[in-house]
């Protein structure tokens, strides 16, 4: 039997999934955001592999609600299997209060958006990594008052409801700090954006650290405010 947090958590995720105009993506993010490849899931349903990929894409009808809520109890059983991490991590989410001294802002997107898109759009320089992915939201941080007030656990909060965004961390002197804190949560962002400090600026760790968690780093002049301010006004 699922837990108060975890029943809670499953009716959102199967709502959000029946309730979208295009479910098979809805699914995707569900599925990516647990970190559960398309066979794995497909085999504890016992579907033949192509079906998850079919809903997904829409080649296949939408699935119906009992189907739906087959699909997030597998999810589930195999996050559990696999420790739990996840499950954990988005059942705190549905009960975190977000302090507005901390994320100044936090979307998340209907469809995942090529990274290059955002990083043009806030005026970002390339340190490390490349552009070539999508996410599927961004978090503005502010970077002294996290890694000043919240735990390695709390961190977790800034992920929102999937670790594939863009992490924006504000008024940073080196960023050093920012990578540092991500180095030690379990979870690890594909992209993280230093606002307030030129390319040329950032220390060396940056680069060393980002690469063995494999992080697309950018730097921005952009204010805060017009940051927040450009991407509000997109329609992601």
């Amino acid at each position: 039997m699922k837990s108060g947090h975890h029943q809670q958590l499953a009716e959102k995720i199967a709502g959000e999934i029946t309730l979208s105009d295009m479910p098979g993506k809805a699914l995707k993010k569900w599925r990516t955001s647990f970190k559960i490849s398309p066979g794995v899931l497909a085999e504890h349903l016992g579907f033949s592999p192509s079906v998850i990929s079919d809903y997904e894409s829409g080649r296949r009808k939408s699935p119906g609600t009992a189907v739906v809520g087959k699909i997030v109890d597998s999810l589930f059983a195999i996050d559990e299997a696999n420790g739990g991490s996840y499950l954990e991590k988005y059942s705190k989410m549905l009960f975190s209060n977000l302090d507005e001294d901390v994320i100044y802002d936090l979307h998340d997107f209907s469809d995942a958006v090529p990274m290059v898109e955002l990083a043009d759009l806030i005026n970002c320089h390339l340190i490390c990594g490349d552009a070539d992915h999508s996410v599927v939201g961004y978090t503005v941080v502010n970077s002294v008052n996290a890694i000043l007030t919240l735990s390695p656990n709390e961190f977790n909060r800034i992920y929102g409801w999937s670790t594939e965004r863009a992490l924006i961390f504000t008024d940073v002197s080196s960023g050093k700090s920012p990578m540092v804190a991500i180095r030690v949560t379990p979870f690890k962002p594909p992209c993280v954006i230093l606002q307030g400090i030129d390319h040329d600026m950032v220390h060396p760790l940056v680069k060393k650290l980002a690469e063995r968690d494999r992080i697309s780093v950018f730097s921005t002049a952009d204010s805060v405010k017009e940051i927040i301010k450009k991407l509000r006004k997109q329609s992601w």
